[in-house]
C-alpha cells in the first residue's frame, strides 16, 4: 500500500495557537486550568493533561479564585470574563482571532437591531463552545438554528440578522440560507419583506478544506478520518469525505483500525480535522503501515 497523509489536514491557526499558549504557560508553572477541552481530541486532551493542563467546567470556574484559566480558541461569553474579575483569576486568552471578531459583529449586531425588533439567528450546534460566546453577545438572546426544523423558532415577520458558527458546512449555511429566505416571502405575500441580512462568517481556513479533501478523497482506494468524536468540523468534514468516497472510515485513533478496510487497496490517504494533530495522524499511519510490511511511510 501507499499511504499518505494529507498535508491539508491538522490544526488550523487558532487550536495551534491556543495550544502554544497553554505549553508555553505551563513551562513556568505547575498547574494551568482550562474552560472545556482545550481542542476536541481525546488524545491531545489527555498528552496536555499529563504537561499539567486541568480541564475544568463554568461551575467550577465559579469556585476557583486566585489562579490562572486558559481560555480556548472558541472564545467565551462575557459572563466568563466578569467572573474571572470577581474571583482575582488570571485569564490567558488563546480566543481565536476570527471567533473574536465574530464575536464583535455579533454583538454589534444585536446593538443595532434592537431598536427595529429585529433577531440575531445563529446557525451552529446548541451547547457547541463557540456558539455559547457567540450567544453571549447577545443576553443569550440569539436564536440557534442546526436543522430545518430549528427555523419554527423564527418569527418571519421580523428583520432577520443571520451568522455562522465558523466551523459549520459552507453548503449547510447557504441551504439555511435560502430556507430563511423562502419562509420570508411565504410569511409575508401581503406585506412589505423585512430585512434580511446574511453573513457568511465560516472561517476560510476551514471552508476551504472542504474542496481539498473532496479532491484528496477521490485520489485514494480507501480514506480514514482522523478526528475526535466532540468534533463538530470533524463530522462536517467526513461527510466531505464520504460523499467522495465511499470507503472512508472515522476513527479516533490507530486502535480502531480494521485490517478488512485495507484488504484490496493499493493507495489509501489519512486526513482529519482542524482539532486533530499531526502526530496522531502519523500514528494512524504507522498502524496502517503494520497491516502490511511493504508500505511506503
Amino acid at each position: 500500500m501507499n499511504i499518505t497523509i494529507d498535508k491539508n489536514s491538522g490544526y488550523c491557526f487558532g487550536v495551534e495557537f491556543a495550544i502554544q499558549m497553554a505549553e508555553d504557560e505551563m513551562e513556568t508553572c505547575d498547574e494551568l486550568y482550562c474552560l472545556g477541552d482545550i481542542v476536541h481530541n481525546g488524545m491531545e486532551v489527555q498528552r496536555l493533561y499529563e504537561k499539567g493542563l486541568r480541564i475544568i467546567d463554568r461551575q467550577q470556574l465559579e469556585e476557583l479564585h486566585d489562579c490562572k484559566v486558559l481560555i480556548r480558541a472558541h472564545g467565551e461569553p462575557p459572563e466568563t470574563y466578569r467572573v474571572a474579575l470577581e474571583n482575582n483569576i488570571e485569564l490567558i486568552d488563546a480566543s481565536c482571532p476570527v471567533v473574536l471578531k465574530l464575536q464583535n459583529r455579533v454583538k454589534h449586531a444585536f446593538d443595532s437591531k434592537r431598536n427595529d425588533n429585529g433577531q440575531i439567528v445563529i446557525y451552529g450546534q446548541v451547547g457547541h463552545a463557540e456558539v455559547i460566546g457567540l450567544a453571549g453577545q447577545t443576553r443569550d438572546e440569539a436564536i440557534i438554528v442546526t436543522t430545518e426544523a430549528d427555523l419554527d423558532k423564527i418569527d418571519f415577520k421580523r428583520p432577520v440578522t443571520l451568522f455562522s458558527q465558523t466551523t459549520k458546512s459552507t453548503k449547510g449555511f447557504y441551504h439555511i440560507k435560502a430556507l430563511i429566505e423562502e419562509r420570508i416571502r411565504q410569511a409575508n405575500q401581503d406585506s412589505t419583506l423585512p430585512d434580511f441580512d446574511a453573513n457568511d462568517s465560516i472561517c476560510r481556513q476551514v471552508s476551504n478544506r472542504e474542496p481539498q479533501l473532496a479532491r484528496f478523497a477521490t485520489e485514494h482506494d480507501v480514506l480514514v478520518f482522523v478526528s475526535g468524536k466532540k468534533s463538530s468540523n470533524g463530522k462536517a468534514l467526513y461527510s466531505v469525505c464520504k460523499q467522495h468516497n465511499p470507503n472512508s472510515y472515522f476513527i479516533e485513533n490507530e486502535e480502531e483500525l480494521e485490517r478488512a478496510w485495507f484488504a484490496n487497496a493499493q493507495s489509501v490517504g489519512i486526513c482529519g480535522a482542524t482539532s486533530t494533530p499531526m502526530w496522531l495522524m502519523e500514528q494512524v499511519a504507522r498502524g496502517i503501515a503494520a497491516f502490511d510490511t511493504a508500505a511506503v511511510q
